[in-house]
């Protein structure tokens, strides 16, 4: 019996004493839906397998106190088949325990269902718009973007595991001053002089401008705008498809790259995006010109000041270019954005949930802005080739990909990190990555140990699942979808990795105390085939969650 098949027995309960109560004359309003009765796992194995409080909540609309209707749920719950029992406990809650067989039959269930299991539809019909990362195409990407890279890609992948239509996208802020004093570094580089005012230092840049010279020998020869513009492109080309590179090595792919350059590049009509931009916000009524300028009125939304987006000189802000972009992704179909920004941007939050409003969009349903707090790693040594950062495709030789990534994504993006390289790097039980990850090994070990002396899963008798460290461990696996679902609903990838780490110390003291090979002469019965399902479903968990993560499930370590 999964959670969802008592919820739904439970739920059927509830409409049942409203439907009596309503025809003895009682007034009963009830509002309920099956996925509204929450299941949650007692903190103490002793009080069951599950728990509700369903009876609390609608008492008061039942018009009698909460024991008394958790009593009556109860006593149904009990006739249900696969329930042991159903018990009241406090002032209304309900402590419930399944048979062996009934929670047993989830590990078959679990092995059947494979990668999907975990998978859900919370989040179907939803088209959504994940931007993160999005570095300037300045320099190589740094510590910070690392972590927003990890977190990132983990909220994609738990959202679409939750049934959501995804978009990775990577906004190339390839425009304005920063990209000319880009290109002023690179071509000072070529000529052997020093670093301009706020200019790009680095040995990565006199690395660019050596690979520019390459791919354009004659640039010095040019004339100096010619040059500064052949530096900047061929550098910003090149940097770029460094970004690219490390990201994917890094096991992280972006589906849509978009160009601030292509919101600016007017078309047919003389207009760019941006130009359409002001007059698309100006006709819901947000927009207004004051002091020869445009300004919209954010205010209207809770930002701290109204907002000018094109300035008296007819020169557009970065407001304008993130109208544009916002409008962009409206226009490509996807109703719901979320952004994903660094610690220095917490000023965006107000401005880009004003913009949604001013573009005729709820601020508190279409719009997500989450700022990632900093992160850093005892002892990390600077960049060599940038000189004042610490450089992802360095950590990632450093640390590996799965120990950066999974430690990265495994705490909220509010909560700032310090990294101890040296747990990371330990095959120790303190690591949380290597105890997960050998926990999938061990599973795989059993299965190959088993194969070997002819212990298959020909047979399945769930009702011999009776051990107490089996009971806690299918407590756990059938809590997995609710993981993945709340991970998704809360954009917290973190959750599936606390859960996983449990779900491996559970595994962990079950291994210690069953076992599935037989012993000496012992003959094979379906004692050890059932628990090879229930080793095969918790490598099964292991490995989903930890694919949610973007880690690989070694099967030997």
């Amino acid at each position: 019996m999964t959670p969802a098949d008592l919820s739904r027995a439970l739920f059927d309960l509830v409409t049942a004493s409203a439907e009596r109560r309503r025809a003895s004359g009682a007034s009963v309003s009830l509002e309920l839906a099956p996925d509204q009765i929450v299941l949650e796992r007692p903190k103490l194995r002793e009080h069951g397998d599950w728990a509700s409080s369903i009876a609390l909540r609608i008492a008061k609309q039942f018009g009698t106190n909460p024991r008394e209707l958790a009593g009556e749920l109860a006593e149904g719950l009990a006739a249900v088949e696969g329930v042991a029992s159903a018990e009241v406990a406090g002032p209304g809650f309900i402590n419930i325990r399944l048979d062996a067989a009934a929670a047993g039959a989830l590990a078959k269930t679990i092995v059947e269902a494979g990668d999907a299991y975990g998978h859900g539809t919370t989040q179907a019909g939803r088209h959504i718009n994940l931007e993160f990362v999005s570095a300037n195409p300045t320099g190589p990407l740094h510590i910070g973007h690392t972590r927003w890279a990890a977190l990132g890609d983990a909220m994609s992948r738990v959202l679409r595991a939750a049934g959501a239509e995804v978009a990775n996208e990577y906004y190339i802020n390839d425009a304005g001053t920063q990209m000319d004093n880009f290109g002023a570094s690179v071509l000072a580089a070529a000529k052997g002089e020093p670093t301009p005012e706020n200019g790009y230092p680095g040995q990565y840049v006199a690395d660019l401008a050596q690979r520019v010279l390459e791919r354009e020998p004659h640039l010095l020869e040019f004339p100096d705008e010619v040059a500064l513009h052949t530096a900047k492109e061929i550098a910003y080309e090149l940097q770029l498809a460094e970004i690219r590179a490390s990201l994917e090595r890094f096991n992280v792919h972006f589906d849509v790259w978009t160009s601030e350059r292509r919101l600016q590049q007017r078309g047919d009509d003389g207009l760019s995006d941006v130009d359409t931009a002001v007059e698309r916000l100006r006709t819901q009524g947000h927009v207004f010109d004051a002091d020869g300028a445009v300004w919209v009125r954010t205010t209207d939304f809770g930002d701290d000041k109204d907002r000018v987006i094109r300035r008296s000189n007819g020169e557009y802000t970065y407001f304008a270019a993130d109208a544009a972009y916002y409008l962009d992704k409206s226009d490509r179909g996807f109703t719901h954005k979320i952004y994903l920004l660094g610690a220095d941007h917490h000023g965006y939050v107000h401005r880009l949930k004003a913009l949604a409003g001013a573009a005729g969009d709820d601020p508190e349903r279409d719009i997500e802005v989450l700022i990632g707090q900093l992160v850093s790693i005892n002892g990390a040594k600077l960049s060599k080739r940038a000189g004042n950062i610490i450089e992802l495709d360095d950590l990632q030789a450093w640390l590996g990909t799965d120990a950066l990534r999974y430690t990265l994504a495994r705490y909220p993006a509010d909560s700032p990190i310090a990294i101890d390289p040296e747990i990371l790097q330990r095959r120790t039980n303190d690591n949380p990555v290597f105890y997960v990850q050998y926990a999938h090994a061990r599973t795989a070990a059993v299965d190959r140990n088993a194969a070997s002396v002819g212990v298959d899963r020909s047979s399945f008798a769930p009702e011999l699942l009776e051990h107490e460290t089996e009971s806690a461990l299918l407590g756990a696996l059938q809590e997995f979808p609710r993981i993945v679902a709340q991970a998704a609903e809360l954009l917290e990838p973190h959750r599936v990795a606390r859960y996983i780490e449990e779900l491996a110390g559970l595994y962990h003291r079950w291994y210690d105390n069953c076992r599935v090979l037989p012993l000496g002469d012992e003959p094979i019965g379906d004692l050890q085939r059932t628990r090879l399902w229930l080793n095969d479903a918790t490598g099964q968990v292991i490995r989903n969650g930890l694919d949610l993560l973007g880690v690989s499930a070694p099967e030997r370590m």
